[in-house]
């Protein structure tokens, strides 16, 4: 229709667009926006197309896509570098040396899979399901506890054989936390000042989940867990007294928790003083070795292959110590690029989170604030074992690390936070698909 036959108001509304268009990012090289469109630049991507499949295919966040590909291709290529002699062992003796990687690829393959199916469900599906997955989750908790089906490896009862992989009950845990707590906090808006009718109910739905993950024991789930709700509570509004209140008391159990295990004393003293004769081959060895490793790569690192403590020197190498091997065959300078990619997707995640609380979304930012604190908590400790800067705990790095329902839930826990992106963005569109 030409400028000429158009009334007033479509014309007003047409220079309107122009302008924001300017606004927005036209001065920048954007392309002009189509009649109908919103001229609102989300993140870089043009929304202005009528193709429905480009519509949806630009709608996913590109950039935190191929992050989280880059360390998984990363994570496979360092778990087959630091398992690679395990088979010399012993222990492992029947193992190819493909094996660990094999499984490794099967999980992420398995992990694709689901996430993609994930990734096609709405948040308020989610919602409607947010207490049923935790109940699930107990039940899985207890159900690890019980002989003959909680698979038990180096005194630890943490796994469920499901053939193909071990399933890990506290990796489904942690997300159906992060769902539940985020449900909660939308329940009780209303009375969120409150600590009796607001913070103690979720503080008795975790201290249950924990009293099950000590029972295993899983000590480095527990934490996690905790700080996630504590997290969401905060970010649900909960105000500061409450806060640095709850803080307190997870202190006190986490203190008290170690005052009365001597072999979690242990860990602490030799955390303390690692190069001590009487720890060194005790609860230190796993963090010296860790740190001769660290210390080994020097600045660009021996090269890919070319650790030496991966030789049966520092157990569980594929696993929780990923990241000394990376700090050993690349240097400095890999450890610093693996840091600055989880901080980077760390803040992507959280940004999502506060985008979907400010389009009046609560429980849909709720949750991926919740994964962001997931993958940045665990990310943290999990680097700071390995450089020494926090004591040995068992917690694999996210994404990278050998451990098939830890790789399974990350991949999920991310394709829900790119589906609450896709259904910010549709929202800013204002619906459209």
């Amino acid at each position: 229709m030409s400028e000429r036959h158009q009334s007033m108001p479509d014309r007003i509304n047409q220079r309107l667009r122009g302008i924001l268009f300017l606004l927005s990012g036209g001065l920048m090289g954007m392309k002009p926006l189509g009649e109908g469109a919103l001229p609102v630049n989300l993140g870089g991507y043009d929304y202005a197309r009528s193709s429905s499949a480009s519509a949806k295919l630009q709608g996913v966040d590109q950039v935190l896509v191929w992050v989280v590909v880059a360390l998984l291709m990363w994570g496979m290529i360092m778990v087959y570098s630091a398992s690679i002699a395990l088979p010399d062992s012993p222990k492992f003796a029947r193992y190819a040396q493909t094996h660990f990687v094999f499984r490794h690829i099967i999980s992420i393959l398995i992990g694709f899979a689901v996430a993609l199916l994930a990734f096609q469900v709405p948040l308020e599906s989610w919602e409607k399901f947010a207490r049923p997955l935790f109940v699930i989750s107990l039940v899985l908790l207890l159900a690890v506890l019980i002989p003959h089906i909680g698979k038990g490896v180096n005194g630890a009862r943490r796994w469920i054989s499901l053939g193909v992989m071990n399933f890990q009950p506290s990796e489904f845990a942690k997300l159906a936390v992060i769902i539940y707590a985020a449900d909660y906090m939308v329940r009780k808006m209303d009375v969120k000042e409150r600590f009796f009718r607001a913070v103690l109910p979720i503080g008795t739905a975790v201290a249950l989940a924990g009293i099950l993950l000590l029972a295993e024991p899983d000590m480095g789930a527990f934490l996690v867990i905790a700080i996630i709700a504590m997290g969401i509570l905060f970010l649900g509004g909960v105000n500061a007294r409450m806060f640095f209140l709850i803080l307190g008391v997870l202190v006190f159990i986490f203190a008290m928790i170690i005052m009365t295990s001597e072999w979690r004393r242990e860990r602490i003293f030799a955390y303390l003083d690692p190069w001590d004769q009487k720890h060194a081959l005790g609860k230190g060895y796993q963090l010296s070795h860790s740190l001769i490793a660290i210390g080994r790569g020097e600045i660009f690192g021996v090269g890919l292959g070319g650790s030496v403590e991966k030789l049966h020197w520092l157990p569980e190498a594929h696993t929780d110590f990923l990241l000394a091997v990376i700090g050993e065959e690349f240097g400095l300078v890999g450890v610093i690029f693996v840091i600055s990619m989880f901080f980077w997707l760390t803040r992507r995640i959280m940004v999502i989170g506060r985008q979907a609380i400010q389009l009046d979304r609560v429980f849909a930012g709720l949750v991926a604030q919740g994964v962001g604190i997931w993958i940045g908590f665990q990310s943290f400790i999990n680097m700071g074992v390995n450089l020494g800067a926090l004591p040995t705990k068992g917690l694999t790095l996210p994404l990278m690390s050998y451990g098939g329902s830890a790789i399974l839930l990350d991949m999920v826990a991310i394709a829900i936070v790119l589906r609450i992106d896709v259904e910010n963005k549709k929202m800013m569109r204002g619906g459209r698909e």
